[in-house]
């Protein structure tokens, strides 16, 4: 098995870019572009997800990589959690509602 040499190329990390480029498109339209702290939240929910697994696979050793993917599972926790509150009070699109659950 090859050794991944970057973050870049890691399949985790490439979903949660994608599901960080997402959140941003969705929280730019109305009515998440008006709730200014709700559009905060959602997309640094959306966001710490890749970040951890970045950082994490940055320091160069498993027990710090495997610490920043239980992080980013924890992010992925808190945006789920999100993206059903904004499902179940009709601001997000089913379409929408519909990518994020099969991707986190």
């Amino acid at each position: 098995m090859a050794k991944i040499e970057r973050f870049e190329d890691m399949e985790i990390w490439q979903i949660a870019k994608q599901i960080a480029v997402e959140a941003y498109r969705v929280s730019d339209v109305e009515p998440i572009r008006s709730d200014f702290g709700l559009k905060d939240q959602f997309r640094r929910a959306a966001m710490s997800m890749s970040d951890n697994v970045a950082e994490g696979f940055e320091y160069n050793n498993n027990p710090d990589f495997v610490r920043f993917l239980i992080y980013a599972k924890g992010s992925s926790g808190e945006f789920r959690n999100k993206i059903i509150i904004l499902k179940e009070a009709l601001k997000m699109k089913e379409k929408d509602y519909s990518f994020f659950m099969r991707n986190v």
